[in-house]
């Protein structure tokens, strides 16, 4: 699927069902399968090389929480407030059918912003926007890009994938919208699979919104789990001054895994999806808590992660887990001014256990995803 992902000539076919459980203390969540299919459909697809409906567009896609603990690699969320954003114009200077980054700005170091190339074919937001170029056919005019990281790099709350979502969104709205989720989805995991490995758990949720999860990657197939609207649910992300790159805290992940610890980490999944779409915090916590595969490995990684772990169960957090690759840890509460306290403990606990210095936010889940936040037609 990966290879197919990153073929220019790759069309995809979407088909929305939305389903509602006959137990009425579930709630809606929709399936969303997608399948690969020889260039010479693409017309059928979507409108081939279509005209710009913008001049310029700007959009934003949030942060995410990927794995929620023992849903590693196939589960994740999206969290309201924090992400990157993207201005895409029609540029007459750039030549048609390409792309290019003009700039990149952050509300973090320029130390760290330095990190990031401006070459579209190694940059997240370039790379997936090229592959929505590709996906839509574009020929006839040229692009140009400026990136606003909101978000760190190496944060564990789904940088690249912020990127990759703010700039699939924007390519497709400035044409017209033509492309389905999935689409976008897939131009995004394009970008993901050469900066951090193909998996959807970031993209997914970021292009989204509310929780998803990732039934297979071959063939993609998607399932968005909605959080009852009437139930509260607070993240509490306390994020140190440390960076854990994807690929090295992968690289810490064991090869085989024994029976006993694969039941464990199934049921615990099993119940966390179900706290979801129940809305039932305390489970989704104590669910989340209990991953015997991942954290293990990755805790020892970050300094004071077990500390920061305890303390915010002890101030009352319902669980606590290394929000995607990490640094970030993210617990969860279902009252704001708790998470405050709770994340006050954290900041703490890093300091005295770890000797990182780190802030706290809490955050609501983010139920929309990447979004066109204004346009311009002439």
């Amino acid at each position: 699927m990966a290879a197919a992902a990153a073929a220019a000539n790759t069309s995809v076919s979407t088909t929305l069902h939305r389903f509602r459980h006959q137990n009425p203390s579930f709630r809606r969540f929709s399936i969303i399968p997608c399948s690969s299919h020889p260039s010479n459909t693409l017309a059928t697809a979507v409108v081939a090389d279509p005209t710009p409906v913008f001049r310029s567009v700007k959009s934003f896609a949030p942060a995410t929480i990927a794995n929620l603990g023992p849903g590693f690699d196939f589960l994740g969320c999206a969290v309201d407030g924090l992400g990157d954003t993207v201005t895409l114009s029609v540029d007459p200077s750039i030549p048609p059918g390409t792309l290019s980054i003009s700039s990149i700005t952050s509300n973090n170091p320029a130390a760290a912003i330095s990190k990031l190339t401006r070459n579209p074919d190694s940059n997240c937001a370039g790379i997936a926007a090229a592959a929505a170029m590709r996906m839509l056919d574009i020929r006839s005019v040229g692009l140009s890009l400026h990136l606003h990281k909101g978000l760190p790099l190496g944060s564990g709350l789904g940088s690249s994938a912020a990127s990759a979502a703010a700039a699939a969104v924007a390519v497709n709205a400035l044409f017209g919208g033509h492309l389905p989720p999935t689409d976008l989805v897939l131009a995004g995991l394009e970008s993901e699979e050469k900066v951090s490995g193909y998996h959807a758990d970031n993209v997914a949720p970021s292009l989204m919104g509310g929780f998803v999860l990732i039934r297979s990657y071959e063939p993609l197939d998607l399932i968005r789990l909605e959080f009852p609207e009437d139930k509260e649910l607070f993240f509490v992300l306390v994020s140190p001054e440390f960076e854990a790159p994807t690929k090295k805290m992968r690289a810490a992940l064991p090869e085989m895994v024994n029976r006993k610890d694969h039941v464990a980490n199934s049921s615990q999944a099993a119940a966390l999806v179900a706290s979801i779409l129940q809305g039932n915090v305390r489970v989704l916590g104590s669910a989340l808590s209990s991953d015997g595969i991942v954290e293990p490995k990755r805790a020892p990684l970050i300094p004071g992660m077990i500390d920061v772990k305890k303390a915010a169960m002890e101030a009352g957090a319902f669980g606590c887990t290394i929000s995607g690759a990490g640094p970030t840890v993210v617990a969860i509460v279902d009252d704001k001014e708790n998470g405050k306290e709770v994340g006050k403990m954290m900041v703490e606990a890093f300091l005295i256990g770890g000797g990182l210095k780190a802030g706290a936010v809490v955050a609501r889940l983010d139920r929309v995803g990447a979004r066109v936040i204004n346009s311009f037609a002439d």
